[in-house]
């Protein structure tokens, strides 16, 4: 058990975690609603799957290049400007998905969502470790990533139901109104972050860049993010495809699967944030891990099943998935000093974007189809390299977990209720 008695949240704390939860659920809604959008998009734009995996891939890897071109500016700026600067980029990225009527315009808009809205992520990841201590960032965590959750349960039924009526426009008109709202909140409400300016030492972004890049305790860290994306997004790609060929659901059946999953990570997301915040947070993981492990290799190799038992061993995965993802982005978080949060978060978010591309096309390499509506061959090939993967990840994670605990002693954090330094003159 965790010594350091449960500490509560302030008013400002809980302001703070709703800004940057429903934030965070704008950004994954906008990545999460192209894929319902697939058909409709193909049709309507005459685009073969394979163009449509590049509108999808765009926003991915531009995302990855933007957070390691913003790395080394990521500690030179108010946090709160830097996280509205992107954030007004994100939007304005969103309205042009909304006004691309030719293949050519919707990718160059998706790359362009991608390069701010991608960066936001590891802003509000360096905002959570300036303002919580890391015996609160578990519950933190857990109520961060309920935008994944949120996003399954609304953005496939509403990115659909909108889609029909007014076309398949019409869900990224609905993300830039709702992140127009936000916006206006974060510069009304949040406090300026500064505290990490008083502590720079790298004159120019590209040394503070290279400053962290090269340290080991950082690099472990990088790694074991990788890694995990890696095998986190492996399944992914195919996952629908595997549901209608080999398992033989439905396409209509696929929306209620989507949403229970997003449904069952809603709930246990804050359940394994507050858990994470008394127990070891690396048992959790390790053990979130093992589970996860089992269930990837059992769903992987499953032929026609029952719709009910397919939800069943969705949301078995999902437990192991969800649960391994809150320990570690809390352990991970408690690596970086100070002055180099900022560029840290940025290069592990990049990386993980990137990973997850690099996932995907691994596992089209692997993944197999003989002809148009045939079972996916090989898939359960991805599940048994799911394994080999994690098992690295556990003992990756190991070491950053005692990083994580002899920094926790001399990282600074921001107390929640008293004024925030403004910017240095």
């Amino acid at each position: 058990m965790e010594n350091t008695p449960k500490a509560a949240f302030s008013g400002y704390q809980k302001l703070v975690i709703f800004l940057l939860a429903i934030t965070q659920f704008t950004i994954i809604l906008d990545f999460m609603v192209m894929s319902p959008l697939g058909d409709i998009l193909m049709k309507s734009l005459n685009l073969k799957p394979a163009n449509f995996g590049i509108a999808v891939s765009a926003y991915a890897f531009s995302a990855g290049i933007s957070g390691l071109l913003t790395a080394g500016f990521a500690d030179k700026f108010d946090r709160k400007k830097l996280l509205l600067f992107f954030y007004i980029g994100f939007i304005i990225g969103t309205i042009c998905c909304g006004l691309a009527h030719t293949y050519v315009l919707l990718v160059a808009a998706r790359i362009i969502t991608g390069l701010f809205g991608g960066v936001i992520g590891s802003i509000s990841m360096a905002i959570i470790t300036d303002i919580f201590s890391l015996q609160q960032r578990g519950r933190v965590m857990g109520f961060i990533q309920i935008g994944f959750g949120a996003s399954q349960v609304l953005g496939i039924p509403i990115g659909l139901y909108l889609a029909d009526i007014w076309g398949w426009e019409a869900p990224f008109w609905m993300i830039a109104a709702l992140s127009i709202g936000i916006a206006l909140i974060i510069a009304a409400k949040l406090r300026p972050l500064t505290q990490h300016l008083l502590v720079q030492t790298d004159k120019s972004a590209i040394k503070h860049l290279l400053h962290t890049v090269a340290k080991a305790d950082y690099r472990i860290g990088f790694t074991a993010t990788a890694l995990l994306s890696i095998g986190g997004f492996m399944m992914m790609p195919f996952g629908s495809a595997f549901a209608v060929n080999n398992l033989k659901l439905t396409p209509q059946q696929l929306p209620l699967l989507f949403m229970v999953s997003g449904i069952c990570a809603l709930i246990i997301m804050p359940l394994v944030g507050k858990l994470s915040d008394k127990i070891d947070k690396f048992k959790i993981f390790a053990a979130a891990s093992i589970w996860m492990m089992i269930m990837c290799v059992v769903y992987t190799s499953l032929g026609p099943t029952p719709f009910y038992l397919v939800i069943f061993y969705n949301i078995l995965m999902m437990m192991g998935v969800m649960s391994r993802m809150i320990p570690s982005s809390a352990l991970t978080s408690a690596i970086p000093d100070m002055a180099d949060r900022g560029a840290f978060m940025s290069i592990n978010s990049s990386l993980q974007q990137i990973a997850g591309g690099v996932a995907a096309g691994v596992a089209g390499l692997i993944v197999t189809q003989p002809n148009k509506g045939a079972p996916l061959q090989n898939y359960n090939v991805v599940g048994y390299l799911i394994v080999i993967i994690s098992v690295i990840g556990i003992l990756l994670m190991s070491r950053v977990s005692s990083l994580a605990k002899s920094k926790a002693k001399t990282n600074t954090v921001i107390p929640a209720d008293e004024p925030v330094l403004h910017e240095i003159a």
